[in-house]
């Protein structure tokens, strides 16, 4: 859940540097990705080019809706999945760089309640630990379906998904969720919740594990993790189309979601929600990937020049890249062998890829309101490398 597995990521390459784009190229590039739309098998995308002056190309293909045909565009929101652990990451380093915690410290330190490996007791979990998938708390699969989707209303919709869905009043505080499943007090408290592994010492990713950082930050900042993130990185931003809840966002602006038989899915939030929940545009989404390059660049505006560093230098040993077999992390970010920093996501009903190219600092962001499987990753695959395809034509034009 949230995360794509790694054989999706031979799709990204490194690419040259991308000149301004102009409206022979961009037309080119709506004609072939109007083309891979029409075959039907995703219902709507929106995608965009980006480096660090900022937004190249971005558009939307298909439907938001396809019962109405009303159109995807660049402004339609949609929940992005696993991306949004990346502003989790941003938020828990402008935290440290306000003098509110430090990534080192034991998550202790801030927690209301203990949590421990019960195999390790004596060995502290850190929130570095956390942010970088090693910290030996693990995702019990059909729990987290059952405990941390939550249906907007109580309607159901959709041929299946509803193992995932509560009802909307199983809604609770991240608080609640995880002195239940982590401390040994808890309801769902059991010692398969952690791996047989000290922490720090072998890479698993969690997404029960992923939201605590935003827990911790609530607590080291008395401030709300959607405030924090609001004013720390939506509004210096002008992401106006991006928020975590429903009442963040406008809901007309809202994709409808879809099985990959392109059945819809009933609208849901997640518990969770720092671990996958933002809903957001492929507007907005190429102004905050723009900011990434210029973080990488030394020219950020919402980080430190040394902040940025931290969040794109990796943590993992060489044995725990090894046993991955594709990438190293830093603070959530993804950072691939092939020069590529940024993350993917999949839930039910949306799949989304956000990189750039370290070297030539380009990237390309595409998110979809289709499941993706075998059926249909061929187009997907196909409308991600059109991007690669004419990031190299505006070099040379």
């Amino acid at each position: 859940m949230h995360k794509i597995s790694a054989g999706f990521l031979f799709i990204l390459a490194t690419a040259p540097c991308l000149a301004q784009i102009n409206d022979s190229i961009s037309h080119a590039l709506t004609r072939d990705l109007e083309a891979l739309a029409s075959k039907s098998l995703i219902v709507g995308f929106s995608v965009a080019l980006y480096n660090e002056e900022g937004t190249l190309y971005e558009r939307g293909f298909g439907y938001a809706d396809r019962s109405t045909q009303k159109s995807y565009t660049e402004h339609t929101v949609q929940n992005i999945a696993s991306i949004s652990k990346t502003v989790s990451g941003i938020a828990l380093l402008k935290a440290q760089e306000l003098g509110k915690l430090d990534l080192d410290d034991p998550i202790n330190k801030y927690l209301p309640f203990t949590v421990v490996n019960p195999y390790y007791p004596n060995v502290p979990i850190t929130i570095r630990q956390i942010a970088s998938h090693t910290s030996s708390i693990q995702d019990r699969g059909w729990w987290y379906g059952f405990n941390c989707y939550v249906m907007k209303d109580n309607k159901q919709a959709g041929e299946k998904k509803k193992i995932y869905f509560s009802k909307p009043d199983k809604m609770r505080s991240l608080a609640e969720l995880y002195h239940n499943y982590l401390n040994e007090n808890g309801r769902s408290y059991k010692k398969k919740n952690f791996l047989k592994y000290k922490p720090g010492e072998h890479y698993e990713y969690s997404n029960i594990a992923s939201a605590i950082g935003a827990y911790i930050i609530e607590i080291a900042t008395g401030e709300d993790f959607k405030s924090f993130t609001k004013q720390h990185v939506f509004d210096p931003l002008g992401m106006n189309d991006t928020g975590w809840t429903w009442d963040d966002i406008n809901f007309d602006q809202h994709s409808k979601i879809y099985t990959v038989s392109l059945k819809p899915i009933t609208p849901y939030s997640l518990i969770t929600y720092p671990d996958g929940g933002l809903r957001t545009a492929a507007h907005d989404m190429a102004l905050y990937a723009s900011e990434l390059i210029k973080g990488y660049a030394g020219k950020g505006k919402l980080l430190s020049p040394e902040s940025y560093a931290e969040a794109f230098t990796g943590t993992l040993t060489p044995e725990q890249v090894a046993s991955r077999g594709y990438d190293d992390k830093g603070v959530f970010f993804e950072i691939t062998d092939n020069h590529q920093i940024g993350h993917s996501g999949s839930d039910p009903g949306v799949t989304t890829l956000m990189y750039f190219d370290t070297e030539n600092r380009v990237g390309r962001y595409l998110q979809v309101n289709t499941e993706v499987n075998k059926k249909n990753i061929d187009t997907f695959r196909a409308i991600y490398n059109k991007l690669k395809e004419y990031e190299a034509e505006l070099i040379n034009n």
